[in-house]
């Protein structure tokens, strides 16, 4: 890959570019290739994007009570039975 140098970067540009680089969590030179791609055209675009949503009423949340139930039959489960190792 080239490496390319940008002159003339005022302080107020570089900081702000630090600091939009560091809320993203991304380094200055990550920030900058994303925002020349995207400007450029040159971002890819995620081909399957879709959000699927008809299995969403077989989940739901346990409340307090369901889950001591359950978590108590997973405690039980992974008891050793002593007599049948010895």
């Amino acid at each position: 890959m080239k490496a390319v140098t940008i002159r003339g970067v005022e302080p107020e540009m570089a900081e702000k570019l630090k600091a939009t680089a560091a809320s993203e969590g991304k380094s200055v030179n990550q920030l900058i290739l994303e925002i020349i791609k995207k400007d450029l055209g040159l971002q890819k675009v995620k081909t399957f994007t879709r959000t699927y949503d008809d299995l969403d009423d077989l989940f739901g949340r346990w409340d307090e009570t369901d889950f001591k139930k359950i978590s108590g039959k997973i405690v039980d489960e992974r008891r050793t039975d002593q007599e049948l190792w010895t």
